[in-house]
């Protein structure tokens, strides 16, 4: 009898975030960099392959930029939003000639199975695109975090996905012509408190399973005196999101 993969996230905390993610990006000034960075770079890969149009499906752009493009150029469009799409569960097979995931394939408990149905879903020949956070991600606020801490540092940020865990996957799930790379985004930072206000709007805090205790006032004076002795010579802060980007075919 198969294993259950291990609970690693909350189902029910990812939903909540995503959809306030989605509440906040309504507002004025809401960060939305990375959405824009990640749809661009998949537009680029896209129009280098030259990948014909067919029966598309989006999960994750939720400014809606890769829909509007893919429907220029004749594609039948799908979208699926973060929190709602449930990459766990099996979805209508040999559908999609393409199927695009942008920031949360990094945040399911079950990633082998959400590949194996992303895989079931497309048809002969189709394509599936991923990107999101992985290993190497975020540094500063990870030290940030054990300052806060001090002593008894907790679970307040989840493991991340690396090149070659990315490529295993890809492989063990029935993928070929498999791709794994990474490319950085780099985001100055003039508070801390700018720095989280920007990762709420992305939907990018913690949704992990097991609890924490939470910051008390003393921990938060801790990481904001850690947040200023990083500032440079401008007084901003730069951190890091290293962009896991899986590509595979099916045959």
């Amino acid at each position: 009898m198969e294993q259950a993969p291990p609970t690693i996230f909350s189902r029910r905390q990812a939903s909540a975030k995503w959809a306030r993610a989605r509440s906040r990006q309504r507002r004025d000034g809401a960060a939305s960099y990375l959405v824009e960075t990640l749809a661009e770079d998949v537009l680029d890969r896209l129009d280098f392959m030259q990948f014909e149009p067919g029966k598309a499906l989006v999960i994750g752009d939720s400014l809606g930029i890769l829909p509007e493009w893919l429907d220029a150029q004749g594609f039948a469009g799908h979208q699926g939003a973060l929190g709602e799409f449930d990459e766990e569960q099996p979805g209508p097979a040999d559908t999609f000639n393409l199927i695009v995931h942008l920031l949360g394939l990094g945040v399911v408990n079950d990633l082998p199975g959400a590949l194996v149905h992303a895989r079931n879903a497309l048809k002969s020949g189709g394509l599936f695109l991923a990107a999101f956070p992985g290993a190497g991600s975020q540094p500063v606020l990870r030290a940030l975090a054990l300052a806060a801490d001090g002593d008894r540092p907790a679970a307040r940020m989840h493991p991340l996905v690396d090149n070659q865990s990315g490529a295993s996957l890809l492989q063990r799930t029935g993928f070929t012509r498999q791709v794994v790379d990474t490319f950085p985004i780099r985001v100055r930072y003039s508070s801390l408190k700018g720095m989280i206000s920007d990762l709420r709007d992305h939907g990018l805090t913690r949704s992990l399973a097991s609890p924490v205790p939470p910051l008390t006032r003393s921990a938060w004076t801790k990481a904001e005196k850690a947040f200023d002795a990083t500032r440079d010579e401008d007084g901003k802060v730069t951190e890091t999101f290293e962009i896991l980007v899986l590509t595979g075919w099916k045959t």
